[in-house]
């Protein structure tokens, strides 16, 4: 782990994994008001960085943080917020192709995954969720789509996420959250915080969606072969 001051009241711990992420940022929450780390403004978890801010001496609690023992082990057991999913997103074909699966399939891959929030950011709310295997890991669109709807369910990479709000966004939309992620109103604010275990369970509509998404999938590859065979 190595500490780097970021202006005056900062400083940046950078690990070399997500869970060193999430044992290091339990363990900050764990001590955070003993004399080893008494007074910090915010905590913030990123891909493979925490952040302190407001911090009286950054140098000193650097100093502090290298002295700890944190072990990256199993983790913690917690309640699992399940959110229901109609897997209807427009890359679900192109997603099944690329698993070499076909939609129902990748629905019952995705589906049969725990998840859990990494970190949050992007907006308020979006959670960077990890857990899906390294084989199913695919990558962002060369382009990025000028408007996601709200409430996409979408994976990129080691990510899988549900866009809060509409906005713009390059990742693999394979279905539709009914899920409220960010509620000023609500205590917290934020459906989903690092640590948080998380299910997505398919809605009853789901499969009826897999089946149009293989549909369309067959449906271009027969033009691509139609369009083959005129070119030869």
């Amino acid at each position: 782990m190595r500490g780097l001051p970021v202006g005056e009241r900062a400083l940046l711990l950078e690990v070399a994994s997500d869970a060193a992420v999430e044992a290091l940022h339990a363990e900050l929450l764990r001590r955070l008001g003993s004399p080893e780390l008494p007074a910090v403004g915010e905590i913030v978890p990123a891909a493979r960085t925490v952040l302190l801010d407001g911090l009286a001496d950054p140098a000193a609690t650097a100093a502090r943080v290298a002295r700890w023992h944190i072990r990256v082990g199993p983790r913690e057991h917690g309640s699992v917020v399940r959110i229901p999913v109609r897997y209807d997103g427009p890359d679900l074909a192109g997603v099944a192709a690329l698993w070499g699966v076909t939609p129902d399939e990748a629905v019952r891959i995705h589906a049969g995954v725990e998840y859990r929030v990494a970190f949050c950011g992007f907006a308020p709310g979006f959670g960077y969720l990890t857990g899906l295997p390294d084989r199913y890991h695919v990558p962002r669109h060369d382009t990025p789509r000028t408007r996601v709807p709200v409430g996409s369910l979408a994976i990129a990479g080691p990510y899988t996420g549900v866009y809060p709000r509409s906005s713009p966004g390059g990742w693999q939309l394979i279905g539709t959250a009914d899920v409220v992620l960010w509620d000023p109103d609500r205590e917290p604010a934020a459906l989903l915080a690092p640590g948080t275990r998380v299910r997505f369970v398919p809605t009853a509509d789901s499969a009826d969606a897999a089946d149009t998404a293989d549909g369309a999938g067959a449906a271009a590859e027969a033009a691509e072969r139609a369009t083959d065979g005129a070119a030869r």
